[in-house]
């Protein structure tokens, strides 16, 4: 209900109008005015008797009628009883424009949190503080201090960055885009990403939501939300932060912390929202998806009047993942019998430098009547004979007819600006250069694709969980938060992991037994509580081959660590049985602040030390997601088999995965896990456990 007297009011109170139009107060009530908004306006400022030709309010109690929407733009001190004079009218939703709380540090902050008491305690939808306002053009709202009110249209916009609506608006009324809602979030203290995604799923105005967020607050409730709304309408995130700079820029401006940008592509992969890499971009993507039908796959066919244009469409359209049409014979053959001798009937099809607009619709019927293809991508370039306007009205004409969706890539400026203005008058998607229409496909392919995609299935295995439990429980009772080799092995045993035959050996001759007892070679490690790199210390040792070389190492061993950690505790030696041959991968897990436990995969060596080829996914994981991740790796081909390499059994990998996913979900004080090396054999051999320790969280 809030919500709704948010976006459509009947009646709005700007809390801080003024007369001064170089005022933010004045700025937001002339806009809603200027709008055309159709219902209740009460300016409210103490040393105005009118404005605008309004009646003027002392405060919001004298107002006599009911108020929907209250717009807040006063200084920051008088914000708070503001507020609670809003709740004591009974103010079903606020918009606080005003700056100075929780970005600005500690006492902001604490205002900001008294701001959410009064909130709660009034059962108020609130946007803010901090923000540029909301803007809804089927309403003819504008409560703002941004641009004009703009057309109405089917894309909705959520942005952190107030500057960016009023930029994004400029671009969107030069190339006729219009919105459903922008809604300008600023400091998130109470309606965030996910509140506007839970309510604009149900919006009958919206069917594309785009966003530019520097952060996601609750993350693991963003995914669980965007996968529900995606089934539906297509969410679309620019992301700022990606870099290390960019993400210390985007913390410093919303006073939030920002999470890895690895996360987020996994999260937003996890939930089937699309991400922009540019304002462009994300233009791109949300008026295809808006404007055009979904493609049933990801034939393209191309038409072209231009044979160089035409391999740079195939070229990107071939880089983006997506197949060029293979035209049935029936298609070429009609094609055969309407292009000149000098064309080309094959994909991409070539009308050449002289075709009119009629020639290019006939050529476009033919194409999107085919069953060989999927959509349709039209380009024109700038020749003599060129009949831009023709042509736009063919495209517009075919798409008016068809189910398939048809862009166009006009390409030049003066020569074609009257067909491109046509084309954004009928809001056929237009794309100036071949690259920017492929990625704009190829995100329709994708959208479409998961639609149809089966939900999502998480195995969970049989587990004995108290062995974990009791290690962890010992461990963080005695203050031991980086739980080593010896213990982090045990609560892999708990959870199926295969570990090595081993024992902790406290004396030289429990070691040479053991040894003899599992066969030679064998591994030598310290085990201690102090000690997380053993082999920075000298404290491990593999392949020794006799009992006297383990004797040696035994004692060379803990001669060289008490000498260089003194201090540390020891508690033996661990000796296990060697696992030779196999392919060394590592798996891990570090707990990403916004969306929970994160799974890394990769080989070892040279592939994680060097050239970082590691792949991400967040728990818990399906048995699909987790051959995803591994194949996303460049170097995947080489568990397969390669310069006469045995192949490895890639499904050990994956329940593996699976079974580190479920640990981390079922212990949420773990914050990270290193395996090590997992020692991986062919079909028919195990994976084994070499190395592992697991760090816990100090938090309670």
């Amino acid at each position: 209900m809030g919500f709704d007297k948010l976006l459509r009011p009947a009646s709005v109170a700007v809390i801080g109008a003024s007369a001064n139009r170089a005022k933010v107060g004045s700025n937001v009530l002339v806009n809603i005015l200027q709008g055309g908004f159709a219902g209740e306006v009460y300016p409210v400022n103490p040393g105005a008797d009118t404005i605008e030709g309004l009646k003027c309010y002392k405060n919001v109690s004298d107002i006599p009628g009911t108020i929907d929407l209250a717009v807040i733009v006063i200084k920051r001190d008088l914000v708070i009883p503001t507020l609670k004079a809003c709740g004591q009218k009974g103010v079903k939703a606020v918009i606080i424009i005003t700056a100075g709380f929780g970005e600005t540090g500690e006492e902001g902050r604490k205002l900001q949190q008294e701001i959410m008491q009064i909130v709660r305690q009034n059962r108020m939808t609130m946007m803010g503080p901090n923000c540029l306002g909301l803007i809804n053009p089927w309403h003819k709202l504008n409560a703002s201090f941004g641009q004009g009110l703009g057309a109405p249209g089917p894309i909705a916009l959520i942005s952190q960055s107030g500057a960016l609506i009023t930029a994004i608006q400029d671009i969107a009324i030069n190339e006729n885009i219009g919105f459903s809602m922008l809604a300008s979030l600023g400091n998130k203290a109470s309606l965030d990403e996910v509140a506007f995604l839970q309510n604009l799923q149900k919006d009958t105005n919206t069917k594309v939501i785009a966003a530019y967020l520097e952060d996601i607050s609750r993350g693991q409730e963003f995914m669980r939300v965007a996968e529900q709304v995606n089934k539906t309408k297509p969410v679309i995130v620019l992301k700022s932060g990606r870099t290390a700079s960019g993400a210390k820029a985007a913390s410093s401006h919303t006073g939030s912390l920002a999470g890895a940008d690895r996360a987020y592509d996994s999260a937003f992969e996890r939930s089937g929202v699309i991400r922009a890499d540019s304002i462009e971009h994300l233009f791109d993507i949300a008026t295809a998806l808006a404007y055009q039908p979904l493609p049933k796959g990801d034939r393209v066919a191309v038409v072209t009047n231009a044979g160089g244009p035409g391999i740079m469409m195939t070229d990107a359209l071939e880089m983006a993942g997506l197949t060029i049409a293979n035209l049935d014979v029936t298609t070429e053959k009609k094609l055969l019998g309407l292009l000149p001798a000098a064309g080309s009937v094959h994909n991409p099809v070539d009308v050449l430098g002289d075709a009119t607009g009629a020639l290019y619709g006939k050529t476009i019927d033919i194409l999107l009547g085919s069953d060989s293809v999927d959509s349709l991508i039209v380009i024109l370039t700038p020749q003599k004979m060129t009949d831009a306007v023709g042509t736009a009205q063919a495209i517009v004409d075919a798409a008016a007819k068809g189910s398939k969706p048809v862009f166009s890539c006009f390409m030049g400026a003066s020569i074609v600006a009257e067909g491109v203005t046509l084309l954004r008058q009928n809001t056929i998607p237009q794309y100036g250069v071949p690259e920017r229409a492929a990625n704009a496909m190829r995100e329709m392919v994708a959208y479409s694709r998961y639609k149809e995609r089966p939900l999502r299935v998480v195995d969970r295995f049989a587990v004995n969980k108290i062995p974990a439990i009791k290690t962890i429980k010992a461990c963080v009772a005695r203050g031991v938060y980086e739980i080593g080799e010896f213990e982090a092995k045990t609560i892999c045993e708990a959870y199926n992991f295969i570990v090595p035959p081993g024992t902790l050996a406290t004396s030289v001759d429990e070691a040479v037994r053991f040894a003899d007892e599992v066969g030679y070679p064998v591994a030598m490690k310290i085990s201690s509580p102090d000690i997380l790199h053993k082999s920075d210390v000298g404290g491990v040792k593999i392949g020794l081959g006799s009992a006297q070389a383990v004797e040696d190492a035994f004692e060379l061993m803990l001669l060289r660590i008490k000498r260089k950690k003194p201090d540390a505790e020891l508690r033996g030696v661990l000796v296990e049985k060697m696992i030779l041959g196999g392919r060394e991968v590592i798996l891990g897990m570090k707990k990403d602040p916004q969306f929970g436990p994160m799974l890394m995969y990769g080989l070892g060596g040279i592939f994680v030390e060097v050239l970082k080829d590691v792949a991400f996914g967040l728990a818990p994981i399906t048995e699909e997601e987790c051959y995803k991740i591994i194949e996303s790796t460049r170097s995947y081909k080489l568990l397969l088999g390669a310069r006469g390499q045995k192949p490895v059994d890639i499904s050990l990998i994956v329940s593996n995965m699976q079974r580190l996913s479920q640990l981390v979900i079922d212990f949420p004080e773990i914050d990270e896990v290193d395996i090590n090396p997992l020692k991986v054999g062919q079909t028919g051999d195990n994976a084994y456990v070499v190395d592992a320790r697991i760090i816990l969280s100090k938090e309670k």
